[in-house]
């Protein structure tokens, strides 16, 4: 895989070639998010238009109505002075209605991309392979559902709505003031230089900088994550002061580059202060010797300095979203490059049907690599019949638990074939795959909720009688009936509730009610103790029986179950017999055993 999402959006410098990646990549995602409500920005759009004209309208009422309507009115004529009235505060209610209007249906309109892309994360996240997930911190996944998803909503809810009301704004407010006053829009024409000389460096400044506040608050919850889930390294270890500085110095980076946004911000924000008061004095000044020679109308005047000054009015707004925009044009780059990862083990479009799965697997020139070119199982081969138990020893590194992952399609093969009853496994669908081949690992991961529902993962529609009789397989269903509320208890996060060879004693139960053709146990009885190891022996018997099992156990008590033992070095297969010929022998199996029962004396 290229596991695209790793390298390039999560550095602060980028060189051309990948900059323009990965904003064609983020583009992308972007108009794959617009494409299904475009009718709705179509109504949006109209709604800001009508109620940013409605709102440019004031200035020119008042113009007139100083100009024309107030001398009528002093001669009696009242009507022109009310029907000013009237429409200043017909386009005033007509403003606040559709902005209300426009607030309301564009939040509707947000909250779906949100939803689409919160969706399509979390979806698409879980569809990865497990090398991606070894390879891509938690903490970085976390950040992208997490802070990148609150910058891309902040620019919606708030941003976004501020830009495209501001542009209308701007547009119309010039547009009014070149049809009422030419020379006044001369001289606010003129102010775009200063402004666009300030924007330009305002924009260069806080590009790289907003790109630091992501890698920085990423850094801040990788951190953090990290921790939290390895406490139990960190207090064993007594790193708690280690973490402590360390985090301090994330924390300090992350306020530094803060502080050096805000900086900018303190410098834009006043220039664009003394940039719109400069303007409004000289169209004041401008216009107060046309007022004098009588070329220009008091109202008028009037008029243009309140254009003028409204003009300026939107431009903070418009800064604010390049805040936000900076930031959440980054969070879309690293959320795109996640979004841009293939799958390594896809669900074939035309999957092949297994019915009635034996358990029969076949090895044939099998070769795995990982994608940084180290290579596992060179040409690896091997037949393991319908309902045999095979047990794989070796070093740590041999190949065991890769071969593991390829027979449960974790992973595919580099090179050759996996079959299951003659067909290629990446012909099955997930569905047949999930349903004939269950692993248990050593971790034992319950979820939060009760022990019955845990149990109930390996077959959803099971009864209550079916995971009673799954957990007497396997020799917990007493355990489970002293705890407080028997089936009913909640485990709560990661088996809180449970001790790590209790948490594997259910997961045995909820292999067992699975019913798989082949069952893969790696490193399963790891956290075991003595006791619960001799409790639960019974219950591998009876989990093992009729179905094709492969075992991968350090403790060879464990192997003494197998029909078959496996020896792997280097990814090959060095011995490969009966444990009790293996242990007759006198090969490298042979010599575990004796190494293990010395260490039972």
């Amino acid at each position: 895989m290229t596991m695209q999402g790793t390298s390039g959006e999560d550095r602060i410098e980028l060189n051309k070639d990948e900059s323009r990646v990965v904003k064609l990549r983020a583009r992308k995602l972007l108009f794959s998010l617009i494409r299904p409500i475009r009718r709705r920005l179509i109504v949006s759009f109209t709604l800001v238009i009508l109620s940013q004209a409605f709102r440019v309208v004031g200035p020119a009422l008042i113009a007139y109505g100083i100009d024309t309507a107030l001398p009528q009115a002093i001669r009696s004529e009242l009507t022109p002075l009310y029907l000013v009235v009237g429409g200043y505060l017909f386009a005033a209610l007509a403003t606040t209605s559709l902005i209300y209007s426009f607030l309301k249906f564009s939040a509707r309109t947000n909250q779906n991309v949100m939803f689409d892309l919160r969706q399509r994360l979390f979806v698409h996240s879980q569809r990865l392979s497990l090398e991606f997930h070894e390879t891509y911190t938690s903490g970085r996944v976390i950040a992208r559902q997490t802070s990148d998803l609150d910058a891309i909503k902040e620019l919606l809810d708030t941003g976004g709505n501020e830009m495209i009301a501001g542009i209308f704004f701007m547009t119309f407010t010039g547009a009014a003031l070149l049809a009422l006053d030419p020379g006044s829009f001369g001289i606010l024409l003129f102010s775009f230089i200063p402004l666009w000389f300030l924007t330009r460096w305002f924009q260069k400044n806080t590009k790289l900088r907003y790109r630091q506040t992501r890698v920085a608050s990423a850094r801040l919850i990788v951190k953090f994550v990290e921790t939290m889930t390895g406490i139990r390294a960190v207090k064993a270890f007594r790193k708690e002061k280690d973490n402590e500085s360390e985090y301090a110095g994330y924390t300090e980076d992350y306020r530094s580059v803060n502080a050096k946004v805000i900086q900018i911000f303190g410098i834009y924000d006043p220039g664009l202060t003394m940039i719109g008061t400069v303007t409004v004095a000289f169209i004041l000044l401008f216009g107060g010797f046309r007022v004098i020679d009588g070329s220009l109308g008091i109202g008028i005047l009037t008029a243009a300095i309140l254009y003028a000054r409204r003009f300026f009015d939107p431009m903070e707004g418009l800064a604010m979203f390049y805040n936000a925009y900076q930031s959440a044009s980054s969070a879309l780059e690293k959320i795109s490059g996640v979004l841009e990862e293939e799958e390594s083990v896809p669900e074939p479009e035309h999957p092949t049907k297994l019915s009635n799965a034996t358990g029969h697997l076949s090895f044939d020139d099998v070769e795995f690599h990982y994608s940084n070119g180290k290579t596992v199982l060179p040409g690896f081969n091997l037949d393991i019949p319908a309902g045999q138990t095979i047990a794989l020893v070796g070093t740590t590194g041999a190949g065991k638990s890769t071969l593991a992952k390829l027979v449960s399609r974790l992973y595919d093969p580099s090179a050759g074939r996996l079959t299951l009853d003659g067909i290629d496994l990446r012909n099955l669908s997930n569905l047949q795959l999930r349903r004939a081949i269950v692993m248990v690992t050593q971790e034992a991961y319950l979820f939060s909720g009760s022990v019955a529902e845990n149990i109930a993962l390996g077959k959803p529609d099971a009864t209550m009688d079916e995971i009673e009789a799954a957990a007497k397989a396997v020799g917990v269903h007493e355990f489970i009936l002293s705890m407080p509320d028997g089936y009913n208890t909640d485990v709560n996060k990661r088996g809180g509730r449970v001790s790590a060879g209790q948490r594997q004693l259910i997961s045995f139960a909820r292999a067992f009610i699975a019913d798989p053709a082949v069952l893969i146990l790696d490193e399963a009885t790891a956290s075991l103790d003595i006791p619960s190891e001799r409790l639960v022996q019974q219950g591998l018997k009876t989990l093992l029986k009729g179905r094709t099992s492969i075992i991968i156990a350090h403790r060879l008590s464990t192997v003494s179950i197998a029909d078959r033992v496996l020896v792997m070095e280097h990814g090959q297969i060095i011995e490969d017999d009966a444990p009790a010929a293996l242990i007759a022998g006198t090969g490298k199996f042979a010599r575990m055993h004796a190494a293990w029962r010395a260490s039972l004396v």
